[in-house]
């Protein structure tokens, strides 16, 4: 699954990588009622359009890093599922899968055509080329595409080979974020990774062969017996190998996954908390001393290359997600689909018995405003208070710039100009400073699960509204 992608579900950390390095406050102190009640079209930044992004769960992986808990299917080291058949001639696994998932996005409704789309996993080059071209297709039959349109996969380095990534990039593929995670071997090993730096080297030659010009690189920090030393040269050699962009991930321990049978976190092999932040630190200096821009808690890009994909999940609007385990956030209600292969047939199987409809409860506007505080935090832009009074009505926010002013004396919350692109409503200017506030960079990013627990907490007094009682919606 896209590391962002389960971001957006209700989930943070100080330093995230993404899905599965979070704090979820999903069983955390909700935001309570505060003010009447929103009207419907009022509760999402982006009311109930139809999404302009989506993301699609490839499950297949050659076998689980000992960190993620991710809903992966594993093939082993044996070649990828994708083309072979039994003596019957059935499909393989991966060719089985997707048709029940391009099912799922032809029964979609949507009047949008897209402006992004992410493969992401599991492994989403154990996939064939024509494999992706399928989903690219289907996507854009139902859909339509914008010119231009972001179109993301995630690479495992030791999956691909010249001609492969030549037929991702014929597919339609214009951005690659490649899952490099370490450049020493022993830490690659440590954490499961079947890639070797070797790996790497060959994967960005391709790359640049086949005509990729966007880039991506995944770091993890915090791995068992990294060091300072180690930690600054991965990050000096990814700076090497050029890409214009970088997501770097702070290893959190999640339950039932090895490294939770084998380590508790702040004790040797792992780091301390002291160190972790200070890998944070050296991150942020390396990489920004290099030209990145640090848009977000645990991104970086060169000017122009900032993640468009991702900044839906961050900006809290609309999205699909199809495939198995993946999240969903359409017309102000939010599902995710069954976590196994066998579950998820059954569930697009059962779908389509009933007329491709879903009963699911529309988010509460009190939730809705707190994820759009929680995730708009996570962007170097931050919050603009006008904006969100337009949207939430100006008690909550002005509750919210009260709450947040206590951070500036700790030099975690700063308040920063108005963007000239944006909307601007002088009756909400009733604070003395400035409509937007950030996270300073570093030390506000690294303590922002502070100051958002916090926040959940000081939004936790009055009963409960929803903002519409559950409806009734095509899938």
């Amino acid at each position: 699954m896209s590391d962002a992608q389960q971001d957006c579900h209700l989930q943070v950390h100080y330093i995230s990588q993404g899905q599965n390095r979070l704090l979820d406050y999903h069983t955390g102190a909700r935001m309570q009622k505060i003010g009447d009640r929103l009207e419907a079209d009022r509760c999402s930044p982006a009311g109930g359009a139809a999404p302009t992004a989506a993301y699609v769960h490839i499950p297949f992986c050659r076998r689980r890093c000992y960190y993620c808990d991710f809903p992966v299917s594993i093939v082993g080291d044996r070649p990828p599922l994708a083309r072979q058949t039994s003596s019957n001639s059935s499909f393989g696994a991966i060719a089985q899968y997707l048709d029940p998932l391009c099912q799922e996005i032809v029964h979609t409704p949507g009047d949008r055509p897209l402006h992004s789309v992410f493969l992401g996993g599991g492994t989403p080059s154990l996939l064939e080329p024509d494999q992706v071209q399928q989903i690219l297709t289907t996507l854009e039959q139902r859909f339509g595409m914008v010119d231009g349109a972001e179109i993301s996969m995630e690479i495992d380095p030791d999956t691909v080979d010249a001609d492969k990534v030549k037929g991702y990039h014929a597919a339609g593929i214009n951005r690659v974020s490649l899952g490099v995670q370490a450049f020493q071997l022993d830490l690659l090993q440590a954490c499961g990774r079947t890639h070797t730096p070797a790996d790497i080297d060959r994967a960005m030659d391709s790359l640049r062969q086949a005509g990729f010009t966007n880039i991506s690189l995944d770091l993890i920090s915090g791995l068992p017996h990294q060091t300072p030393e180690t930690w600054e040269e991965s990050l000096q050699r990814a700076i090497a190998l050029a890409p214009t962009h970088l997501s770097i991930y702070d290893l959190i321990v999640e339950p039932q996954t090895a490294f939770s049978r084998w380590y508790q976190p702040g004790e040797l092999p792992l780091p301390s908390d002291q160190v972790a932040a200070d890998l944070y630190r050296l991150a942020q200096q390396r990489l920004t001393a290099a030209g990145f821009e640090h848009y977000e808690i645990s991104n970086y890009a060169r000017p122009g290359y900032a993640c468009q994909h991702n900044g839906v999940y961050w900006r809290n609007q609309p999205y699909y997600g199809f495939g198995m385990g993946a999240a969903s956030y359409m017309q102000q209600q939010r599902y995710t689909r069954p976590r196994t292969r066998a579950a998820y047939f059954e569930w697009v199987n059962k779908l389509q018995h009933q007329g491709w409809q879903l009963d699911v409860p529309v988010d509460p506007a009190q939730d809705t405003f707190l994820e759009t505080v929680m995730l708009g935090l996570r962007l170097a832009d931050g919050l603009e208070f006008n904006a969100m009074a337009d949207i939430f009505g100006l008690a909550w926010v002005q509750h919210l710039w009260q709450f947040l002013n206590t951070y500036t004396d700790r030099g975690w919350i700063e308040w920063a100009p108005v963007l000239e692109s944006e909307h601007h409503n002088p009756q909400h200017d009733e604070h003395p400073r400035s409509s937007r506030v950030r996270l300073t960079d570093p030390e506000g990013f690294l303590f922002s699960n502070v100051v958002l627990s916090d926040v959940f907490q000081a939004f936790s007094d009055e009963p409960r509204e929803p903002c519409r009682e559950t409806v009734k919606s095509a899938v």
